[in-house]
């Protein structure tokens, strides 16, 4: 069935003045990347996955480069600026030392980031110590504080838009957890007083700041020194700081590229659980279909976008109609006409109530009787008081007789027969996994029930498993059970390429980023000697000794030769000790036709490049 997006996801009048829209608004983010250019920035490593050293400066660039790319993706209406501190040259509004903004032409300061912003993002490390230059900007004998100033510039930037319309933060990269811990006695805690009441007149503004420390491999950032006081922490929240902290930096460097939605209300609906009880309840789209964006058609000669519109023109006269085109239903041989807003009066079957019908037990609801995702629903006391009261009554009870409710959407265009699930919320540690509340799901009717094909009308003639062969499926599917799955662990490959291109094309890149397919089995775990077996053991319990990958099970001339191949590369692959040239490294060494031989023995795939027939080979020695 077609989804509706339109239908199923619309929101009620998106107007300016309406508070959806107003919602969507406050979603913008005004965000600053402040950023520490010491010198202790760029002598400071730490190993990378590639095993190599890379500088904290480098670290903190590169996530700001990722988070950038792929913001242009999720949230495209959002604004940044990327602000050095501790440098050698200033550039900034304020006109103050050791602080830097970076920009580039026809781009304002705090702006929507740009292809050419980025890409000479991409190249600062290049000519950072010639064009902005590194050096202490807090120093013993000098009333300088880049800190300070930093954040004073941070906060005239973030002056832009209302904090009632947008969230507005300040990210703050740095590996010095004492920033003033040069400086001795009264100038320090002048110092360390007037940056903290600086960055409360900030958090005062609506403004947000967050601290993301980078600690050296041998030592620990200690917050608590300065940032925990400037960021208010204190208790639990200190103590659980750096874990969370130290994902989110790894969560910036390796973001998905995929479009961030809000969650917001679809609609609001009254529940008529009774004559003279009805509740509120707001309704929320948890699962929508994602589609790349929709392609925008240009006039070639001005590039301005170009304006489409339909029109009908008479399939005899091929003059176009000028009055509206009327819609007809065959019936009896006769064609019955109607006009749009007949239409629109025949469907109309109902008003845009949810009314109760009863209650059953949850096994009367089979999993495949939906048509469509399913809406999330929550009660709201704005229109109707009690209604929190009533539905947590109701939803508790559903839980503890394990029934779910049967009731009827009258959505005005697709009335549809329903069941209301309810959900229990589960907490762990890291806080709240799922909310409670019901969940929705669209009932087919009778009229949309397809009956099953019968295959086999004789049932003595339907084909049976032995128990050997059942037993030989669960072994296998032991073998092969997907730890800790999740549908949130698989992202769209198709989906992913496509803003892979886009970013490609648009930052002019002579490469063409990688992109990691999920979707793809994992090829190293099936050739892992217990799946291999399993796999065997299952096949030969079906189909016996006279198997045929090609699907005839009789012996065919091509099978009676793989198998020659096989015994006769088992008899090949005996002359050479596997493990002892798998410990030195040389298997490198060999050649392919050597390497085949020792796949063909044990049945495993031998094709791919040799890196790859030499990485099956150790995996399946368990190397």
């Amino acid at each position: 069935m077609e989804l509706d997006p339109d239908d199923v996801f619309r929101d009620d009048d998106e107007e300016s003045d309406n508070e959806f829209y107003q919602e969507h608004e406050a979603t913008k983010e005004y965000v600053v990347y402040l950023v520490d250019a010491s010198p202790k920035m760029f002598s400071t490593t730490c190993p990378a996955e590639d095993q190599t050293d890379e500088t904290h400066f480098h670290i903190a660039v590169s996530c700001i480069a990722q988070s950038l790319k792929t913001q242009i993706i999720n949230r495209s209406y959002d604004e940044v600026a990327i602000c050095f501190f501790n440098t050698r040259k200033k550039k900034n509004l304020q006109d103050l030392n050791g602080v830097f903004v970076f920009n580039v032409a026809e781009r304002e300061q705090l702006d929507r980031p740009t292809a050419r912003f980025i890409k000479e993002f991409d190249h600062i490390e290049e000519s950072f110590e010639k064009e902005i230059g590194s050096q202490y900007g807090i120093v013993s004998g000098s009333r300088e504080n880049s800190l300070y100033n930093a954040l004073w510039v941070a906060q005239g930037l973030l002056r832009k838009g209302s904090s009632k319309t947008a969230d507005k933060r300040i990210l703050l990269f740095t590996n010095e957890d004492d920033p003033f811990g040069s400086i001795k006695g009264a100038a320090k805690n002048d110092m360390a007083r007037t940056t903290m009441q600086r960055a409360k007149d900030a958090q005062d503004l609506g403004i947000s700041i967050e601290l993301l420390p980078l600690s050296p491999p041998d030592e620990e950032f200690k917050v608590s020194h300065f940032y925990a006081h400037m960021i208010g922490l204190e208790g639990d929240d200190l103590a659980l700081f750096m874990p969370s902290a130290g994902q989110k930096l790894e969560d910036m460097k390796d973001q998905l590229r995929k479009r961030m939605f809000s969650k917001r209300i679809v609609k609001r609906i009254s529940f008529i659980i009774a004559n003279g009880l009805s509740i509120e309840l707001n309704t929320y789209a948890l699962i929508r279909p994602t589609v790349p964006g929709a392609i925008t058609w240009l006039n070639s000669v001005t590039n301005h976008p170009l304006k489409t519109e339909r029109s009908f023109i008479c399939a005899d006269t091929g003059a176009l109609m000028q009055e509206p085109a009327k819609r007809f239903q065959p019936y009896k041989g006769e064609n019955i006409k109607f006009s749009v807003q007949e239409l629109s009066e025949i469907k109309r079957v109902s008003t845009g109530h949810l009314r109760l019908h009863g209650f059953k037990p949850l096994s009367y609801l089979k999993d495949y009787h939906n048509l469509r995702p399913s809406t999330f629903v929550f009660p709201s006391d704005k229109e109707v008081v009690g209604s929190t009261c009533i539905f947590i009554a109701l939803h508790r009870s559903m839980l503890r007789l394990k029934r779910f409710a049967v009731a009827f959407y009258g959505n005005p265009s697709n009335p549809r027969l329903v069941a209301l699930v309810a959900q229990d919320e589960i907490v762990r540690a890291g806080g709240q996994v799922e909310p409670p509340g019901m969940h929705m799901i669209y009932l087919p009717y009778s009229d949309d029930i397809r009956p099953v094909e019968e295959l086999h009308s004789d049932t003595d003639a339907v084909p049976r498993a032995s128990d050997d062969e059942v037993k030989k499926a669960a072994a296998l599917m032991k073998r092969i059970d997907l730890k800790d799955f999740s549908v949130c662990q698989f992202a769209n490959p198709s989906l992913q390429r496509h803003y892979t291109v886009l970013q490609a094309l648009a930052l002019e890149e002579d490469d063409m980023p990688e992109i990691k397919d999920e979707t793809v089995p994992d090829e190293e775990g099936m050739a892992r000697p217990g799946v291999v077996k399993a796999v065997e053991e299952f096949k030969l319990s079906v189909y016996g000794d006279n198997y045929d990958e090609e699907g005839d099970v009789k012996v065919s001339e091509a099978s009676r030769k793989r198998k020659a191949a096989t015994e006769n590369a088992a008899k090949e692959c005996a002359n050479y000790d596997w493990a002892d040239l798998a410990d030195k490294g040389k298997l490198k060494e060999m050649t392919v036709q050597e390497l085949k031989l020792y796949l063909m023995a044990h049945n495993l795939s031998t094709t791919g490049r040799k890196e790859t027939l030499i990485s099956r080979i150790l995996t399946h020695m368990g190397k």
